[in-house]
């Protein structure tokens, strides 16, 4: 009997030794399969945080555009610095005649004042 206990046994651990190789196979190839499932939802969260940076960037250029908005139209602005030239002229005019030519600083503003500047200029020629 002790003969059929041993062979028995025997059997028994080659079959273990057998089957542990499979197992651990089985074992490697489960591995495998969960590392690239992982593996795919790791592609799959990149794709999405993409997509998320794409969308937070339009987001924040419709955010600067708004931003951009003028308060005043460029031809307000021409129009605000052609004006500011003529105030600026006619009171360089009013403080060159009044005040350093010995005039009335408001005769530069009349017509006589012009044409007799004018006549200067010409009988000079």
């Amino acid at each position: 009997m002790s003969n059929q206990s041993e062979q028995t046994a025997t059997k028994e651990r080659s079959k273990e030794e057998h089957e542990e190789p499979k197992m651990q196979r089985e074992e490697a190839v489960n591995n495998n399969q969960q590392t690239s499932t992982e593996e795919n939802a790791e592609v799959v969260t990149r794709k999405q945080q993409k997509q998320k940076r794409k969308q937070e960037r339009k987001q924040e250029r419709k955010q600067a555009r708004l931003l951009k908005r003028r308060i005043l139209p460029i031809w307000l602005r021409i129009i605000i610095v052609l004006v500011l030239c003529a105030i600026a002229l006619a009171a360089g005019l009013m403080i060159g005649y009044g005040v350093i030519g010995d005039g009335a600083p408001l005769d530069i503003l009349k017509k006589e004042t012009w044409q007799h500047i004018v006549d200067i200029v010409k009988k000079a020629k």
